[in-house]
């Protein structure tokens, strides 16, 4: 099965990173293109993968096609590639607010095509994927591509009605926590610890809560509840977090987060 990669940013550097280190396939069957033979050159000696400038000769190579560019040169790719896609190519699309509508409206015909919203700490292998395909697109090759991104990502199925929450919750959401650690790592170093040692501190709370979450399947609130001991210190600043209003604050992010992607 050959891979293509329109795009190979951030995103896309941590989506090849998974699916190679992760044996889910071989840099040889990965191409990928970019805007710059300097791109490609930086691109070749990171990931070991084949580089172009050539986004229509990675189309007629792909089985199944990546669309990682920005959403704003979306229809732009789409305008150049259309006419050179065949019917039998499954096109993954990682941009938020573009519906599997949309897709058929500027393919000018309905393809394979998944939506997809992954997030950042798919570079370090914990990603978490919404993910949702048109009629064109059967049971095996949707697990086909889930079972291709697991390699960097959790994935879950959702009604393509749901993508844009998914953004919310999970595509954005990593700048929300990364916010919150770096406020627990300054609130350290101003109660006098190392700022190196306060970011560790911190982001490991952070990912420790988070597993007890998933592992335990305890509701948050029980497992908050288990740290504030009567009469204690948590339990204080717990008051203080809710008389500053934290979560009416990510409440408000949040919905802001999910009117924006409506609208793209």
């Amino acid at each position: 099965m050959k891979i293509g990669f329109i795009g190979c940013g951030n995103m896309g550097k941590a989506m090849i990173h998974g699916m190679i280190d992760s044996g889910k396939c071989a840099a040889s069957d990965i191409t990928a293109s970019v805007k710059t033979e300097k791109s490609a050159e930086e691109c070749r000696n990171d990931l070991g993968i084949n580089v172009t400038t050539d986004n229509i000769s990675v189309v007629r190579s792909a089985d199944v096609l990546f669309l990682a560019v920005k959403p704003q040169f979306f229809e732009e790719v789409i305008g150049q590639i259309k006419d050179e896609i065949a019917d039998n190519v499954i096109i993954v699309s990682i941009a938020p607010g573009k519906t599997l509508s949309w897709f058929d409206e500027k393919f000018k015909r309905e393809l394979k095509v998944i939506r997809t919203m992954p997030n950042t700490p798919a570079m370090v292998g914990e990603g978490m994927m919404g993910v949702c395909a048109n009629t064109k697109v059967s049971d095996d090759e949707l697990k086909m591509v889930e079972d291709l991104c697991s390699g960097f990502s959790k994935t879950e199925v959702v009604d393509e009605k749901l993508m844009d929450v998914v953004t919310a919750v999970s595509g954005s959401s990593p700048a929300y926590v990364f916010m919150f650690i770096e406020a627990m790592a300054d609130a350290a170093v101003a109660g006098g610890m190392p700022r190196q040692k306060a970011y560790t501190f911190a982001a490991q709370a952070v990912l420790g809560s988070a597993k007890m979450v998933l592992e335990t399947g305890m509701h948050p609130g029980e497992l908050k509840d288990m740290v504030c001991s009567p009469a204690g210190t948590t339990i204080q600043a717990v008051r203080v977090l809710e008389e500053k209003g934290m979560r009416s604050a990510v409440f408000e992010a949040m919905m802001k987060c999910l009117d924006i992607s409506r609208k793209m």
